[in-house]
């Protein structure tokens, strides 16, 4: 329905821009511009504005409705997460396979939506960059990039997803979305890094993007851990991932060579030094 409504806008919308186009044709044909043609153009600009509002408002309430459907399929998994059932595309953790895992984390990082604001409007916290307020509180189900304690006792940041969050010790409790790791972990608030909610547009909010040559955190492409690295050049298209630099010793220059991570999986590091 939506769809088609979107497309109906976008033909009247074709249709007026055609005609604004023939009479910029006729003007210059004429090497002229009478009151005839301004009066002409100021009605054809002022309706296809219009036509582009409205095609904008239908397109809005189209994302909104995604919104809501996604929200609603991530209920539906964590409901069946804490009853012990599990559908096809979200298998249990023990029997998941690595392939499998990868898979679901690039298309995490695909289907993250594109923040899309209205003019004069600023990029919402946890847009690309933005970091989340002071007060923020993931929910349950949110992944999340989370410090913690390796086998060999060392710390690292690992990809986790939030279980539940406490008020009154001001601590998550966090599962490792690695099926090998099969771990929950009690973490401090500041051992949590919230994930972006939306991904950055570099045409019309760059301000929201990492920089070159800043510090971040970004999950080494076929793992599920966190590694600090550099960023090398920032998107330049929606589509597009970081190309990041990780930190390296086993290269002279104690970089990686460049890597891409997509906008989901590129948050602040919260260490400047490097080690």
């Amino acid at each position: 329905m939506l769809s088609s409504l979107s497309q109906e806008e976008r033909s009247r919308s074709e249709h007026n821009l055609l005609n604004i186009q023939k009479t910029h044709e006729r003007m210059q044909t004429e090497n002229k511009t009478s009151p005839y043609y301004r009066t002409k153009l100021r009605g054809l600009y002022t309706t296809a504005k219009a036509d582009a509002e409205a095609e904008c408002s239908i397109l809005r309430h189209a994302l909104d409705k995604i919104a809501d459907i996604k929200s609603l399929l991530e209920e539906r998994r964590l409901a069946a997460k804490m009853a012990g059932v599990y559908s096809d595309t979200d298998p249990p953790r023990k029997t998941m396979r690595r392939g499998v895992l990868m898979t679901l984390l690039q298309q995490s990082a695909m289907t993250l939506p594109l923040w899309i604001g209205k003019p004069g409007d600023s990029p919402p916290p946890l847009c690309g960059a933005t970091p989340a307020s002071s007060d923020y509180v993931a929910k349950q189900g949110d992944k999340v990039a989370a410090r913690v304690k390796a086998v060999d006792g060392d710390e690292q940041w690992i990809l986790a997803e939030v279980v539940s969050y406490s008020h009154s010790t001001n601590k998550y409790e966090v599962d490792d979305i690695d099926e090998e790791g099969k771990e929950r972990h009690t973490l401090s608030r500041r051992r949590i890094i919230p994930l972006p909610q939306w991904k950055a547009n570099p045409e019309t909010d760059s301000e929201a993007l990492f920089s070159k040559d800043q510090l971040v955190l970004a999950l080494y492409p076929q793992t599920t851990c966190f590694y600090r690295a550099l960023i090398h050049s920032p998107p330049h298209r929606p589509q597009d991932d970081y190309s990041v630099l990780f930190e390296d010793t086993s290269y002279a220059d104690g970089y990686s060579p460049p890597l891409n991570v997509a906008q989901r999986y590129v948050v602040a590091c919260k260490e400047n030094k490097k080690k």
